[in-house]
Protein backbone atom coordinates (compact mmCIF):
# COMPACT_ATOMS: atom_id res chain seq x y z
CA UNK A 1 0.00 0.00 0.00
CA UNK A 2 1.26 3.35 -1.19
CA UNK A 3 0.97 5.96 2.21
CA UNK A 4 -0.32 9.38 1.39
CA UNK A 5 2.50 11.24 1.75
CA UNK A 6 4.77 9.29 -0.76
CA UNK A 7 1.54 9.75 -3.69
CA UNK A 8 2.20 13.62 -2.64
CA UNK A 9 5.93 13.81 -3.37
CA UNK A 10 5.49 11.69 -6.43
CA UNK A 11 2.15 13.92 -7.82
CA UNK A 12 4.65 16.70 -6.80
CA UNK A 13 7.74 15.64 -8.93
CA UNK A 14 5.46 15.06 -11.63
CA UNK A 15 3.52 18.26 -11.77
CA UNK A 16 7.00 20.11 -11.33
CA UNK A 17 8.46 18.13 -14.63
CA UNK A 18 4.95 18.94 -16.39
CA UNK A 19 5.28 22.88 -15.29
CA UNK A 20 9.30 22.67 -16.80
CA UNK A 21 8.25 20.89 -19.67
CA UNK A 22 5.96 23.31 -20.59
CA UNK A 23 8.28 26.04 -19.74
CA UNK A 24 10.72 24.94 -22.63
CA UNK A 25 8.01 24.63 -25.12
CA UNK A 26 6.71 28.11 -24.58
CA UNK A 27 10.07 29.61 -24.33
CA UNK A 28 10.92 27.65 -27.56
CA UNK A 29 7.65 28.91 -29.63
CA UNK A 30 9.31 31.42 -31.64
CA UNK A 31 12.49 29.12 -32.46
CA UNK A 32 11.85 27.84 -35.96
CA UNK A 33 12.20 23.78 -36.41
CA UNK A 34 11.38 23.70 -32.76
CA UNK A 35 9.85 20.40 -32.24
CA UNK A 36 7.13 20.83 -29.35
CA UNK A 37 7.37 18.02 -25.85
CA UNK A 38 4.21 16.56 -24.93
CA UNK A 39 3.85 15.78 -21.39
CA UNK A 40 1.26 12.70 -20.40
CA UNK A 41 0.51 11.42 -16.62
CA UNK A 42 0.52 7.98 -15.94
CA UNK A 43 0.40 5.72 -13.43
CA UNK A 44 3.49 3.46 -12.10
CA UNK A 45 3.40 0.23 -11.22
CA UNK A 46 2.43 1.17 -7.27
CA UNK A 47 -0.57 3.38 -8.81
CA UNK A 48 2.18 6.72 -8.10
CA UNK A 49 1.67 9.34 -11.01
CA UNK A 50 4.95 9.84 -13.45
CA UNK A 51 5.38 11.67 -16.56
CA UNK A 52 5.81 10.43 -19.23
CA UNK A 53 7.53 12.97 -22.44
CA UNK A 54 7.35 12.27 -26.18
CA UNK A 55 8.44 14.68 -29.16
CA UNK A 56 5.55 15.63 -31.18
CA UNK A 57 6.42 14.94 -34.99
CA UNK A 58 3.80 17.42 -36.41
CA UNK A 59 4.80 19.95 -38.58
CA UNK A 60 5.11 23.57 -37.17
CA UNK A 61 3.58 26.46 -40.10
CA UNK A 62 5.64 27.13 -43.23
CA UNK A 63 7.04 31.20 -43.29
CA UNK A 64 9.18 32.57 -45.69
CA UNK A 65 12.19 34.66 -44.16
CA UNK A 66 14.58 36.21 -47.05
CA UNK A 67 13.47 34.57 -49.64
CA UNK A 68 13.73 31.13 -48.00
CA UNK A 69 10.91 29.04 -46.81
CA UNK A 70 11.62 27.63 -43.28
CA UNK A 71 9.46 25.42 -40.56
CA UNK A 72 8.54 27.49 -37.23
CA UNK A 73 7.91 26.02 -34.28
CA UNK A 74 4.62 23.75 -33.71
CA UNK A 75 3.97 24.63 -30.31
CA UNK A 76 0.76 26.47 -29.87
CA UNK A 77 0.71 28.51 -26.84
CA UNK A 78 -3.57 27.71 -26.85
CA UNK A 79 -2.57 24.41 -25.60
CA UNK A 80 0.29 25.15 -23.65
CA UNK A 81 -1.18 27.23 -20.94
CA UNK A 82 -3.60 25.60 -20.09
CA UNK A 83 -1.26 22.90 -19.45
CA UNK A 84 0.40 25.10 -17.43
CA UNK A 85 -2.79 25.71 -15.13
CA UNK A 86 -3.22 22.04 -14.96
CA UNK A 87 0.08 21.27 -13.52
CA UNK A 88 0.17 24.57 -11.45
CA UNK A 89 -3.25 23.50 -10.13
CA UNK A 90 -1.81 19.88 -9.29
CA UNK A 91 1.24 20.88 -7.79
CA UNK A 92 -0.92 23.48 -5.46
CA UNK A 93 -3.42 20.44 -4.47
CA UNK A 94 -0.70 18.07 -3.52
CA UNK A 95 1.19 20.92 -1.60
CA UNK A 96 -1.98 21.42 0.57
CA UNK A 97 -2.27 17.49 1.25
CA UNK A 98 1.12 17.61 2.61
CA UNK A 99 0.18 19.99 4.70
CA UNK A 100 -2.76 18.00 5.90
CA UNK A 101 -1.24 15.37 6.83
CA UNK A 102 1.21 16.96 8.61
CA UNK A 103 -1.21 18.52 10.69
CA UNK A 104 -2.66 15.30 11.31
CA UNK A 105 0.27 13.56 12.27
CA UNK A 106 1.07 16.42 14.42
CA UNK A 107 -2.76 15.80 16.22
CA UNK A 108 -1.86 12.53 16.71
CA UNK A 109 1.51 12.38 18.60
CA UNK A 110 -0.50 15.36 20.70
CA UNK A 111 -3.00 12.87 21.57
CA UNK A 112 -0.26 10.16 22.58
CA UNK A 113 1.93 12.52 24.43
Amino acid sequence: MVSGVNASFAALFTFGNMLANTAGNVANVNTNGYKKTVATITEDAQGLPELSLTKSDSAGPLIQENGIMTEASNVDLAEELPQMIVAQRGYEANIKALKVQDDLLKSTIDILA
